[in-house]
């Protein structure tokens, strides 16, 4: 089994696919570092060899920021809005959909399971 960046990528997928499974590494990425090591794009992730590995782990580090750095650069990224009081910071604070999203009828990722309020009773 393959472990690079500490996750381990599945056996018997395509190592274009098999990378993917990194924080920080889409398709696109994927794609252009297998190109860079020279791995054809049926191989499956039990074919690497030990060389191979090296060589994808050495242009990741080179090149990209992913896993934890990511994750942490991300996080404070999103605390500074928060700290700022602007109003991305606000709707992060309050769980709301960030990017102008209409919150009346959707936005049940960002808000949750939904929370009924009673209506009030009429006075007979």
């Amino acid at each position: 089994m393959a472990r690079i960046l500490g996750v381990d990528l599945p056996r018997n997928k395509r190592v274009e696919i098999a990378l993917t499974y990194i924080y920080g590494i889409g398709r696109p990425r994927a794609a252009m570092i297998c190109k860079q090591v020279g791995i054809s794009s049926v191989l499956r992730t039990e074919g690497l060899t030990d060389e191979h590995i090296a060589q994808i782990r050495g242009i990741i580090e080179q090149s990209f920021k992913v896993e934890g750095d990511l994750r942490r650069e991300i996080g404070l990224s999103i605390k500074r809005l928060m700290d700022l009081n602007c109003y991305r910071g606000i709707r992060h604070r309050k769980g709301l959909p960030v990017r102008g999203q209409n919150t009346r009828s959707n936005a049940r990722t960002r808000k949750g399971p939904k929370k009924t309020v009673a209506n009030k009773k009429k006075a007979v």
